[in-house]
């Protein structure tokens, strides 16, 4: 009976019920084994393959020195990495925990760089970065690798002192492609050392490796051709769908303009556009058209499988074109067609991040010295460090005797959005004295770093804006999702469509168990599905910008559900035996969508902008004039508002929503410009009063 050699069809959710079977069977085929016959019984029934006799000749250090086994040494873990896998980056930082782990003794660890495409330089790098401290072998012909059949960074192999192979595969199952749990569930590597060092058999002496490919040298046969080379097609299939993420300083691993390092990912690019995990898109085609959509065709998903297939050749790289220019800015980071017109950073000094733990959501309020009303054309945030940042987001906080609309969103970064850029003559207003608020989440990566974010912005001249753009927010709180359910809904709505308004984008935003997301338009004939998001990802939160303009005049509401999986088939799911309600934390969910506005302008111009003093005496009673059926259907719908406000939001039912109560978002952007008297609780008659000030306008 032998293992298999591949289990690439098996899902991960899977993968631990086929292994269970496995062992069943090979429990019953091997005897059982003892401490004086464990090598031979792996030798006769296990074919995870060995390593000559001598193997010095294979295995030397990157300065050429051989690496010798001491005497204590009982066996070898060759560690596979890549210097730009960011799967193989995050192991080799737990490669380095495990052999500092004092109950593991008699371990010799080794890690080993394969790729094509890591040079020498980059290796070296490599090393001071991760502050690496074993040896490391500079696998330059892949004699290595190919021997010992490694296929993935980061994936490790155990070689006793004759050479015989007693486990290879994946470390642990904390981290995949497209996978990043909170915590370690299961230990393979650690669990086979235990079981090696007390001489005995690993349970599971095989897993299926995780990360990316290794590339391997390819054919430089003068006489192959192909019609299909990177400098005519392939170039122009990754500048378009690529490029945008995948160049120097941003977040993708590699650079597809290089075509040095192009061959070596040529595989790694052909699987994961055929599985759909690049580019990185999540709505359904059937429904809605987004002019931001990154989903790439069949036919270039077929162009690059020829190439790959023929060995990825350049061919003429002089008749390669150059990558498109994102921008004109000296700072290459910046996606403006001309300089940023105000730079913000979000404080005057970096903000440290452990290497480990939590790190509550940090809320910096910056000054950015604005004299007089701004309107914003274009704006971004860049990421001090990206490889920490998960997601920031800039809030307008307006002085207390403007009149705002929207919830105060001025832009937001999270891996895979660009930069905010409206339409001609559309803009968001920043009133003159508004502070800016930076809601920062950093996930530690287990090295202590420091972040800089910092806001670009362009504006444009207030005669030239026809529109105005503001965000409005679909929220609810009150969920409790059940352990196990797979897929528990929970419906919103936004409370207050504007007259005379159109919808531009929307971004949905839930944590670590949103799986789905539907958005729709109700009208009075019919419901129409404007966005649908089957595989819903938390590593890759969009916003969904609508090729057409959809007017909300004729809407009678906008409704979404949100479908969350908290059972054990969520690789992400942290606890799937527990309840999970709203909470700020990755743990803890949210459901939320983001919702981009814009008005005509001419509708609020000329309307009177009461001051503090003014809304806080209140609007005028009904007795002291006459109601049209207009200003009695707007008094309905507002106190209908409040109705619902009070319903989701007072979790006491004491009549009003207090400080305490409101969830951190309300707190932070819109508590005091509900709470008209400033006493830290928002009333029904507050409420009713915002809403009819609102429509009013």
């Amino acid at each position: 009976m032998t293992l298999p050699t591949r289990l690439s069809a098996i899902s991960y959710g899977c993968l631990g019920q086929v292994m269970i079977i496995i062992l069943m069977v090979l429990s019953i085929c091997l005897p059982a084994p003892d401490c004086c016959g464990f090598s031979e019984q792996l030798e006769n029934g296990d074919p995870l393959g060995s390593l000559p006799a001598d193997q010095s000749k294979l295995v030397r250090d990157i300065s050429g020195k051989e690496i010798p086994w001491e005497e204590h040494t009982k066996v070898r873990v060759y560690a596979f990495l890549g210097c730009e896998c960011p799967v193989a980056q995050l192991y080799a930082r737990r490669i380095q925990e495990l052999s500092n782990d004092k109950s593991l003794v008699g371990i010799s660890w080794v890690g080993v760089m394969s790729n094509l495409h890591d040079s020498s330089a980059d290796v070296v790098k490599f090393n001071s970065q991760q502050n690496w401290t074993m040896p490391m072998v500079h696998d330059i012909d892949q004699s290595l690798a190919r021997t010992l059949q490694a296929t993935r960074t980061a994936e490790a192999v155990v070689v006793n002192r004759s050479g015989k192979i007693l486990y290879r595969g994946r470390i642990d199952d904390q981290y995949a492609p497209g996978v990043k749990r909170s915590k370690v569930t299961k230990s393979e590597l650690r669990d086979a050392l235990v079981a090696v060092l007390s001489d005995r058999q690993p349970a599971i002496a095989r897993t299926e490796p995780v990360g990316c490919l290794i590339s391997w040298a390819k054919s430089t046969d003068p006489n192959t051709s192909s019609s299909v080379t990177f400098s005519d097609q392939i170039s122009k299939i990754l500048f378009n769908r690529c490029y945008e993420c995948h160049r120097a300083g941003e977040i993708g691993p590699f650079d597809v303009s290089d075509p040095t390092e192009i061959q070596g990912w040529s595989e790694m690019i052909l699987e994961v556009v055929d599985n759909g995990r690049m580019p990185p898109w999540h709505a359904d085609p059937a429904h809605g058209s987004f002019k931001n959509a990154r989903a790439i065709p069949k036919s270039e998903i077929e162009t690059i499988r020829q190439w790959v297939r023929a060995g990825a050749p350049l061919g003429d790289l002089s008749q390669l074109q150059k990558p498109p220019i994102t921008n004109s800015s000296s700072d290459s980071a910046w996606r403006f067609e001309r300089e940023p017109d105000l730079v913000v950073p979000m404080r005057n000094k970096a903000y440290e991040i452990p290497a480990d733990g939590t790190v509550e959501y940090q809320y910096f309020v910056v000054d950015p010295m604005i004299k007089e009303d701004k309107w914003v054309s274009a704006a971004q945030i860049i990421p001090g460090t990206a490889a920490v940042v998960h997601h920031a987001i800039v809030f307008i906080r307006p002085p207390d005797d403007q009149e705002f609309s929207g919830l105060g969103w001025l832009t937001a970064y999270v891996p895979g959005q660009m930069a905010t850029k409206f339409p001609e003559g559309y803009a968001r207003k920043i009133p003159a004295g508004s502070k800016l608020v930076f809601q920062m989440h950093y996930t530690p990566n287990g090295k202590a770093t420091s972040d800089l974010s910092r806001l670009g912005m362009t504006f444009i001249e207030s005669d030239k804006v026809t529109n105005e753009v503001f965000t409005l927010v679909g929220i609810d709180q009150d969920f409790e999702i059940p352990p196990g359910a797979s897929n528990y809904e929970v419906k919103g709505r936004v409370p207050y469509l504007p007259p005379g308004a159109e919808l531009l984008a929307v971004s949905p935003h839930m944590h670590l168990r949103g799986r789905t997301f539907e958005l729709r338009a109700k009208r009075a004939e019919d419901t129409t599905i404007l966005l649908k998001v089957p595989n819903y990802d938390f590593n890759w939160q969009h916003t969904y910008e609508f090729s057409e303009r959809i007017p909300l005049s004729d809407l009678a509401a906008l409704e979404f559900t949100v479908g969350f999986d908290n059972s054990e088939n969520n690789p992400a799911n942290p606890a799937p035996k527990e309840y999970v309600m709203w909470g700020d934390q990755t743990w803890e969910e949210m459901a939320v969508a983001f919702f981009e506005v814009a008005r005509p302008r001419s509708e609020s111009q000329g309307t009177s902008i009461a001051s503090r003093a003014e809304r806080r005496s209140g609007p005028a009673s009904s007795s002291d004039k006459p109601q049209s059926s207009a200003s009695t259907d707007m008094t309905t719908k507002a106190e209908k508002f409040a109705d619902d406000y009070l319903k989701k939001l007072d979790s006491n039912q004491d009549g009003w929503v207090a400080w305490e109560e409101a969830p951190r978002v309300v707190q932070d952007y819109s508590f005091s410009r509900l709470d008209h008297d400033g006493d830290k609780r928002i009333t029904r008659e507050e409420l009713i009063e915002a809403m009819v000030q609102r429509r009013g306008r």
